[in-house]
């Protein structure tokens, strides 16, 4: 097999705040993808992906758990990389920025830049937005909030340090003019010139005082580097780049990056700040930063807040690892957003994996054994139909491989499922069982089923990039190996006289819609965190009993309810006491409770209490409340009786 040379494949490395969902955790399955189909190709790949893991926001996540940051991100960490694995991710290297030879090469790059200048002392003043740990000016917010994540902005000053961007603004313009691959989609590349290169860049903040979890600046160690210095620089780190030495010899062959992947959210910093940093460096450019699109969910961004999250291994637990990979892959448009929904991969598991792909391999190899006991043979018995399968089988390789080139994923898949149904029509053209019934017509049979055989192994290597699993399955099944790419435009490679398996396993079974969104529903509702609650502690002072049978409650009717003029707290209630006479109790429960709501409930008042004023307003007795925190809000309840119980009851 002909080596094509080195590439080189990154991911975004994903940042340590929590447990990755399905649209986080799809970036990395793309690049997995890509690498596998490279690897198929016969490039030398080296596929690095891992964890950020330094920042105020995990300084304080740690914080509010109780561990130190370290041992937060250590979890977190675990708890990404083990979503990658499950995802059948085959990356060749996990970096993580709190790698001790990471942290020493990021210092070491502080020093070297600020030795030469391009990185001076000053102060900031600016809005800064703790989730992207960035600052903004008031023109670059989006209706006041982060451009980049949609949350509050806050104030800030502090001493930093900065890197002089404009410096090298202009020859990064050059650089992106002249090299129109560099960012891909090319919309990616018009919002980062029309937007901040050609309105003339900002000097950029990269230490911070603020907090302390991170790589601190050597010579000045009150401060650390800014994340984003601290992440990007991951890419060189990670192939063994010594600054100011002699790098490992992995960097040679590998640098420049031939392909950065990323979210469309952090294509600024991948494609103005990064390559700045290596101009300064003095280091080749990347060839490609491509930022892809969002994966939706129901048409809107995944969040915890909006309790929209799905998660790789709920779905893989209801599908399977090779099904969620292939939804998200073969779904996602090149430029725009895709959409991710429980029904929508139903509904493509069912019709592509289960009908085309599962029905085609069983369909073949239970025919192979009930016509000739698993035995596929060439018996060269052909008819024009033959020609018009296999030229679209040799045709399948190149146009895959030309839609991969331009990183449209979905395209290539699709050209593949197109050989799949093309075999699906050759098996309603030929119609075997027909054919079994005439024995003169078996030599046609065995070569119809041996066309199928041969041509379901080239759509199955050609698939293996996408879906591993599955495509390991039907070789075993067809009793073959994976093709290698020269191979991969020829038909006639499988053996002739080779025995498929006497019992073919189901690929993918048809799923009922109903019983799935059961499964999710009842899956969601078990990752959902229990509420923190938190409740008084109990007093240790004893009261006697005469002490607490001098107090006197009693059921009470609310006849009327209203809001204290001038008071944002309290609740004026008229209520029947079962003496005939209304009794007015002020209540400072207006937070909780509407007045309206409360008309003709029944409550438990203490009535024996003296009168007091409020507002001018006499309150004569208290209603009784259940009061506790909840996710660190006060949280109250009226204690609500059943309404047979007459106004007056005495409770004992």
């Amino acid at each position: 097999m002909e080596n094509k040379g080195k590439y080189y494949l990154t991911t975004a490395i994903a940042y340590t705040s929590g447990k990755p969902h399905i649209g986080n955790v799809y970036e990395i399955v793309l690049a997995d993808a890509i690498a596998r189909f490279k690897r198929l190709e016969g490039y030398d790949v080296w596929f690095q992906t891992g964890t950020d893991e330094h920042g105020q926001k995990n300084e304080l996540k740690a914080a509010a758990a109780g561990v130190t940051p370290k041992e937060y991100v250590d979890k977190v960490a675990a708890v990404i990389k083990g979503q990658f694995d499950l995802m059948d991710v085959s990356y060749d290297y996990f970096i993580r920025t709190t790698d001790g030879y990471h942290e020493k090469e990021v210092q070491k790059i502080f020093k070297k830049l600020y030795d030469q200048g391009d990185i001076y002392k000053g102060a900031y003043e600016g809005l800064y937005c703790t989730d992207c740990e960035s600052f903004f000016t008031e023109s670059q917010l989006v209706d006041g909030k982060c451009p980049d994540c949609g949350r509050e902005v806050h104030p800030a000053q502090e001493e930093a340090y900065f890197f002089r961007m404009s410096k090298y603004a202009q020859r990064l313009i050059d650089h992106i003019n002249s090299h129109p691959e560099f960012i891909q989609p090319v919309s990616r590349k018009n919002e980062m010139m029309n937007n901040f290169l050609l309105p003339g860049l900002q000097d950029l903040c990269v230490s911070r005082t603020s907090f302390s979890w991170g790589i601190p600046v050597e010579f000045d160690p009150k401060h650390v580097v800014y994340v984003w210095l601290d992440a990007l620089t991951n890419y060189i780190t990670g192939i063994g780049y010594h600054c100011g030495g002699q790098s490992e010899e992995k960097m040679g062959a590998l640098w420049p990056a031939d392909l950065h992947l990323i979210g469309k959210d952090i294509i600024r910093f991948h494609t103005i700040y990064w390559p700045i940093f290596l101009m300064a460096l003095g280091l080749p450019l990347p060839r490609q930063v491509f930022g892809h699109p969002w994966l939706l969910m129901g048409g809107g961004k995944m969040s915890k807040s909006k309790g929209n999250t799905i998660y790789a291994d709920q779905l893989v637990e209801v599908f399977g690892v090779d099904a969620v990979r292939y939804f998200v892959l073969h779904e996602m448009p090149y430029d725009n957003d895709g959409n991710l929904t429980w029904e929508l991969v139903t509904e493509r598991t069912n019709t592509d994996l289960a009908n085309v792909l599962g029905n085609l391999v069983n369909r073949t190899i239970s025919m192979s054994n009930k016509y000739f006991g698993g035995v596929v043979s060439d018996a060269h018995a052909e008819e024009a139909v033959d020609g018009e399968l296999k030229a679209v089988v040799t045709a399948c390789r190149d146009k895959a491989a030309e839609k991969m080139a331009s990183l449209r994923v979905a395209d290539a898949i699709s050209e593949i499922f197109t050989l799949f149904k093309r075999c699906n029509k050759y098996i309603d053209e030929t119609m075997p069982w027909a054919l079994a019934k005439d024995e003169a017509k078996l030599p046609r049979l065995q070569t119809v089923l041996y066309n199928l055989v041969d041509s379901i192994c080239v759509g199955a290597s050609l698939l293996q990039p996408f879906m591993p699993g599955t495509c390991g399955k039907i070789f075993a099944q067809l009793c073959a190996k994976p093709r290698v790419w020269e191979e991969l435009d020829k038909t006639g490679l499988y053996p002739s006289g080779s025995k498929v398996t006497e019992k073919p396993e189901i690929l993918f079974a048809r799923l009922d819609m109903e019983e799935v969104l059961q499964k999710a529903q009842a899956l969601m509702e078990a990752a959902k965190p229990a509420p923190a609650i938190e409740v008084e502690p109990q007093l240790d002072e004893k009261v006697d009993f005469d002490t607490f049978c001098k107090s006197d409650f009693r059921a009470v009717k609310v006849k009327a309810c209203e809001a204290v003029k001038k008071s944002d707290k309290l609740l004026r209630f008229i209520l029947d006491d079962g003496t005939g006479v209304d009794r007015q109790i002020l209540s400072g429960i207006h937070k909780w409770y509407q007045p309206e709501d409360l008309v003709g409930k029944t409550l438990i008042a203490i009535v024996n209490l003296p009168p007091r004023k409020m507002m001018g307003l006499e309150s004569c007795g208290m209603l009784i409340s259940a009061v506790h925190k909840e996710k660190g809000e006060e949280a109250l309840h009226l204690l609500m009786v059943d309404d047979a119980i007459p106004a007056g009851a005495k409770l004992c």
